[in-house]
């Protein structure tokens, strides 16, 4: 007896989707010698930027920070590990990775502060004093009558 199955575009789709992300997963792409890149958030208070990265397995001294003029630069390097597992899923991320950012805001580069807690490094790149900002009080004159 045949049985006949009913066409599923969705299942279609979905199967397209995933043979799209497997070619174009960043393992595929990736050449050996180009970095990864280190996805960062970033916001301001009125005292300094602020810098967040994820970096899950690494100790503070795998990462290396510059500051230089107004580029900053985050690098590190996730080790592979050295066993002979015959792996059936590895999605985990291994090789350098470096961060290049231009920082548009003047900034007092002896004050910076790179704190590292729980894989989570956190940059604190303090404004100049000419860009933070100045509150103006604003006077009131008196007038005087003239006759």
């Amino acid at each position: 007896m045949t049985s006949i199955n009913r066409w599923n575009p969705v299942r279609e789709l979905l199967s397209i989707r995933d043979e799209m992300d497997r070619i174009f997963s960043e393992r595929f792409f990736r050449m050996e010698n180009r970095p990864m890149l280190l996805p960062i958030d970033a916001y301001m208070t009125d005292e300094a930027l602020v810098l967040v990265a994820d970096v899950p397995g690494l100790k503070p001294e795998d990462i290396h920070i510059t500051f230089e003029g107004d580029t900053l630069t985050i690098r590190g390097e996730y080790k592979a590990s050295n066993d002979t597992r015959n792996y059936l899923l590895r999605e985990r991320a291994v090789g350098k990775f470096e961060r290049v950012l231009t920082i548009n805001t003047p900034v007092d580069s002896n004050k910076i502060e790179a704190d590292f807690e729980n894989g989570l490094l956190t940059l604190k790149l303090p404004k100049a004093e000419a860009a933070k900002p100045k509150q103006i009080t604003v006077r009131a004159k008196t007038s005087t009558a003239q006759s």
